[in-house]
């Protein structure tokens, strides 16, 4: 069943079995210990600069001026 939910659950019920029952969690903290980049809580600067682009870079649509938006 790969690819469905039950199956999901089945493998997961699987690797419980043969790795433990903290088998997710050792992964999880594995990827949390490997990281090189320390991502922005090490680095205060980088955060500030990343918070102001993305500040910059609007994601609305630019409005229309024009006559047809004027009051007359």
């Amino acid at each position: 069943m790969a690819g469905t939910k039950a199956g999901g659950k089945a493998a997961a019920a699987t690797n419980k079995t043969k790795y433990g029952s903290n088998f997710y969690a050792k992964i999880g903290a594995k990827g949390g210990k490997l990281g090189k980049t320390g991502g922005f809580f090490a680095n205060r600067e980088l955060a500030r600069e990343a918070g102001r682009k993305g500040g910059r870079i609007s994601r609305r649509t630019k409005t229309v001026t024009g006559p047809k938006n004027r009051a007359n």
